[in-house]
């Protein structure tokens, strides 16, 4: 039975009993059972349940984002909100334009020689059920986008959760049952690895949606490939930069810009990992950024005046004090003073915010996935020069452009390579807007009506009313 180590305090906190392969399938033709029926069921239904179960979770809020803290280390806040903020937002969302998204496509009829009435339309079907694997940064947020579209399209759903956050899937299926879903809709299997290939391989799925490392991306891709054609949504790795341009004012872009990249401990997908300033405000806006970086308090999560925690593991710890180590190596500054905060010593996941200049692209804290508190920025001294900067990557989740020209703003964001670009606004998902990334960030789309798509088929009416 494994241990789910907090990274507050290095020690065990939960555990949960795995299946083996043949227990999980019992569990996916439970779930198969269950979407036979709820296929038949409208859309308003669907939409009802979704809703219920907002309540019959919230009902239990305070349980639930305290055993998330405990977890995987985000202040209990943070907690809070990533169920009071964008789960139910985007739940909600998705229920709202569900009808309109899936409705049929009705194409002219047309007459075929005498006037039969032949009646054409293409409609979004149901995939059967969905395999879920999650991610554990945002325990809520980063499941919802599909189990909610999936629910509202008449699917099945099959939660694997991350092993540090697996009773999150737990807690899910528990406010579904609370909320009335039928016995097996929803259902949250803890496996390894080992076996969520097996079960992927014994073509059972209708849809395959991963969130996580660009490796374990592969392997999902793989794992789908060998014995499956069916779709598959990936949401993978970001290194997403920041261009701030002249005229814009330094001190509240830094402000945005420092909650962009520190918010979560800076374990976003689409945290701001990477900063360009134009050469004229650079100074003042390296200024600003280290003054707001300081405003941060780094302590126990659990504490309500704690806005920093720790990174989940010590991995992950290791990793950010490398890239450090290596920037410091390479000719880098530190601006951040790591004396401004009191590290806790209760495990070795607790890093201060690490703040560097006189970076370059041959350092990794400006090219490899940081998934932590850490930025590089860098001065630029024109757009081309901008440009080529951020999509220097091999990853494309979003970017920000950050100024009040609009139409200098129209003219860079074509040229950015990333799935979303933002002006003057970073590491935000807005439901209506179509959540997918290019190169190494991923494959697919959630949110937004094309949400919809990769939980559904398209399938072909063609009706004639009489035989000629």
């Amino acid at each position: 039975m494994p241990d789910i180590i907090s990274p507050i305090d290095g020690k065990p906190v939960y555990s949960f009993a795995q299946l083996d392969a043949a227990a999980a399938l019992a569990r996916i033709s439970e779930a198969e059972a269950a979407q036979r029926a709820w296929r038949a069921t409208s859309i308003q239904e669907r939409a009802a349940l979704l809703l219920r179960m907002l309540e019959r979770y919230g009902a239990r809020l305070d349980e639930n984002a305290e055993a998330i803290t405990r977890m995987m280390g985000k202040p209990l806040g943070q907690s809070k909100g990533e169920f009071r903020g964008g789960f139910q937002v985007r739940t909600r969302h998705l229920c709202e334009i569900a009808e309109h998204a899936l409705r049929d496509l009705e194409i002219s009829d047309y007459d075929d020689k005498g006037g039969d009435g032949i009646r054409r339309l293409i409609r979004r079907e149901p995939v059967g059920v969905v395999l879920n694997i999650a991610a554990w940064n945002y325990p809520l947020l980063v499941p919802i986008n599909v189990i909610a579209a999936a629910i509202l399209a008449g699917d099945a759903v099959v939660l694997k959760h991350a092993e540090q956050t697996a009773l999150v899937g737990d807690q899910l299926e528990r406010a579904f049952r609370e909320a009335g879903a039928p016995e097996g809709l929803f259902q949250s299997i803890h496996v390894d690895h080992p076996t969520a290939a097996e079960i992927i391989d014994a073509r059972r799925f209708g849809y395959v949606a991963f969130t996580g490392s660009v490796r374990g991306g592969h392997e999902v891709y793989r794992a789908v490939a060998h014995h499956n054609f069916i779709g598959v949504g990936l949401e993978l790795g970001g290194k997403d930069p920041a261009i701030v341009l002249e005229g814009a004012p330094p001190a509240a872009v830094a402000a945005h810009l420092v909650d962009g990249a520190f918010y979560n401990a800076g374990q976003s997908c689409c945290a701001v990992e990477r900063i360009y300033v134009h050469r004229s405000l650079y100074q003042e806006f390296i200024d600003a950024y280290v003054a707001e970086v300081h405003r941060y308090v780094m302590g126990d999560p659990m504490d309500e005046a704690t806005n920093l925690g720790p990174v989940v593991n010590a991995a992950a710890a290791q990793r950010i004090r490398d890239q450090a180590a290596q920037a410091l190596a390479r000719g880098a500054r530190k601006l951040s003073d790591d004396g401004r905060f009191t590290v806790p010593d209760t495990s070795s996941c607790y890093v201060a915010p690490q703040v560097f200049d006189r970076v370059d692209h041959s350092m990794d804290v400006m090219r490899e996935e940081s998934f932590g508190p850490i930025i590089g920025i860098m001065p630029f001294d024109s757009d081309d020069e901008a440009i080529a900067l951020a999509n220097d990557s091999q990853y494309g989740l979003t970017a920000s452009v950050w100024t009040e020209d609009r139409d200098r703003a129209a003219a860079i964001v074509p040229r950015l390579e990333a799935g979303t670009v933002f002006q003057n606004r970073c590491d935000f998902l807005d439901p209506s807007l179509a959540w997918t990334g290019i190169k190494d960030s991923g494959h697919g789309v959630s949110l937004s009506e094309l949400g919809f798509h990769g939980v559904t088929r398209a399938k072909s009416y063609h009706l004639r009313g009489r035989i000629p």
